[in-house]
């Protein structure tokens, strides 16, 4: 009897130690409530509840709330700051170029034990997303919201007047040419294109598909102040000069560039594709809104583009619990079915491998056939530059750049004085 105590003890310990290993560390087992910080406009709330709203009555230990802080800029500062207190949120959405100043920061939490322990198929977002979200070998981020550059045009007057969008930079003179439209008194009455000159990335790949390195392969110098670096501003210049163009800077210059389109006082604007939506719904029936491919290199044999949108990260202070609850929000929000779901409500180009190629993605499609000409470019989409310095060269690049277009700074001079910051700031790094 004694012995037979013992192998039941035994086995029982033996029954009870295999539960502790194979359980999942990672597991959400208790009630809890989690921030999720965001940059959606309202014109994407009742996407972003739908998804809210799902997963809370899927997960019941779960209650994600969403709180909208304003603009990526915004959320990087009010995130600096709750790192420094330890009052963080459990998942924020950031700009997809800076996962690396904030993993250089040590701030955000490695997602691959999470990733490893759920299965979670990384893979299924490809190689250039992945490298978009990883940092020095390790999974830092994941894609959510993903977008690149693109033209949106207005296409019934380009079908109209025969004006055809420019294929590469090279094309441009004429394009603007023909798609700017002047007053009596030679005012400009319609714009050909604006450039916006709030964020960097909507010129940057006219720069760097014509050779331009913001960070030469040495690391510590810049060819913002070569010979190809001057031809592409002193064509922009030129352009804004004749009033062909303008470069929408400063206060509300993002708000301004889209009106001027929708009344149009702009044939086309520079812009992110995720806002498809919104200029479609803007511009109702006034015309159809066309959306094409930046213009590629001068020869016609480089037409890359970047990654934009948000990317999810998970502050590496917040509690285990925190954690856990955001990952099991995270493999909600970027599931095959919700992926597809926010780029069919948006502009925000489907990310998981697996859904293209489904009835329901080519449904999508034929709904929203202007997707059609970007999709079919999407190989051509890189990573962002992810030198953790990256971001602060861009903003004195953004400043510089607007001394040149909207207050006559002489461009040679201005930037040799750009390339001297800059590498100044290299030599931090």
């Amino acid at each position: 009897m004694k012995r037979l105590l013992t192998l039941m003890l035994a086995l029982v310990m033996a029954v009870s130690a295999a539960g502790i290993a194979f359980a999942n560390p990672y597991d959400v087992t208790e009630p809890i409530t989690i921030q999720w910080w965001h940059a959606h406009e309202e014109q994407l709330t009742p996407y972003l509840m739908y998804m809210v709203d799902r997963f809370n009555e899927e997960h019941p230990y779960v209650t994600v709330e969403p709180v909208y802080i304003g603009s990526y800029g915004e959320i990087k500062t009010q995130l600096i700051a709750a790192v420094a207190s330890g009052q963080v949120p459990a998942i924020a959405t950031v700009n997809s170029s800076e996962p690396a100043y904030f993993a250089e920061a040590g701030i955000l939490e490695v997602l691959d034990p999470y990733i490893e322990a759920y299965n979670y198929d990384v893979e299924d977002f490809g190689e250039g997303l992945i490298l978009s979200t990883s940092y020095e070998g390790k999974q830092i981020a994941l894609p959510y919201v993903i977008s690149t550059q693109v033209i949106y045009y207005d296409k019934t007057a380009a079908e109209e007047e025969g004006i055809e969008m420019p294929k590469t930079f090279a094309d441009m003179d004429d394009f603007l040419a023909k798609a700017t439209l002047f007053n009596e008194d030679g005012t400009t009455k319609r714009y050909g294109t604006v450039i916006p000159g709030w964020d960097h990335w909507y010129y940057e790949t006219l720069y760097l598909n014509n050779g331009v390195k913001v960070i030469n392969d040495d690391g510590m110098t810049t060819d913002l102040n070569g010979e190809q670096s001057v031809y592409i501003t002193s064509k922009l210049k030129e352009w804004m000069d004749k009033g062909y163009a303008y470069y929408a800077y400063g206060t509300a210059a993002s708000s301004n560039m889209r009106q001027h389109f929708w009344d149009n006082q702009a044939f086309s604007v520079f812009h992110t594709s995720s806002l498809y939506d919104t200029y479609v719904d803007q511009v109702g029936d006034k015309f159809e809104v066309g959306m094409a491919w930046l213009p590629g290199s001068i020869d016609g044999t480089s037409f890359l583009s970047e990654v934009g949108g948000g990317i999810i990260i998970v502050p590496e202070v917040a509690s285990q619990r925190q954690k856990n609850a955001a990952w099991q929000f995270i493999m909600f929000m970027t599931s095959p079915e919700i992926n597809l779901y926010w780029a069919d409500k948006t502009g925000y180009f489907p990310t998981r491998q697996s859904v293209m190629g489904t009835p329901e993605y080519e449904e999508y499609l034929e709904r929203k056939p202007e997707m059609k000409n970007v999709v079919s470019m999407s190989s051509w989409i890189n990573p962002r530059n992810q030198h953790p310095a990256y971001v602060t060269i861009a903003t004195e690049w953004r400043n510089h750049l607007n001394l040149i277009f909207n207050e006559d700074a002489p461009i040679q001079a201005t930037l040799d004085e750009l390339a001297e910051i800059v590498e100044e700031i290299l030599e931090d790094y």
